[in-house]
């Protein structure tokens, strides 16, 4: 295992809306499996990454039911990601900006990821060896 850090990662984009979001998670997934310590603060629309209430779905388009379909959700990730680090030895902090979940309404999170607002990425990025800002266009 490489030297323990922490890192800082701000998410801004919604889930299932571009690559970006799945490219953090590969990032945040390295990190995991290599024992770091992460913090994630999600910013505006990335605070449904961890939404509870999200729900896999069929496709009638190409005719696969929900299971044929087995279409990926971002909370399943999320929680997958805080047993990983855990098991690597290492951390996650996940918090989301309370204004952007009031504003979209979603307060339902998946277990382990808690409230805060942008002063929290501030503390975190403060706290931390390196900050990776994911930013929408």
């Amino acid at each position: 295992m490489s030297e323990q850090k922490t890192l800082t990662f701000a998410l801004m984009d919604a889930p299932f809306e571009n690559s970006r979001t799945t490219t953090a998670f590969r990032l945040l997934d390295i990190a995991a499996r290599e024992g770091h310590n992460l913090k994630v603060f999600a910013y505006e629309g990335a605070v449904g990454l961890a939404f509870a209430r999200q729900r896999p779905h069929a496709n009638a388009v190409h005719g696969r039911d929900v299971d044929e379909e087995d279409h990926p959700l971002s909370h399943k990730w999320v929680i997958a990601l805080h047993k990983l680090a855990e098991a690597s030895g290492g951390s996650l902090e996940w918090i989301n900006c309370g204004l952007c979940v009031d504003e979209r309404g979603m307060d339902e999170s998946v277990e382990g990821v808690g409230r805060g607002s942008p002063a929290d990425l501030w503390k975190f990025a403060s706290a931390s060896d390196n900050t990776l800002i994911i930013p929408t266009r």
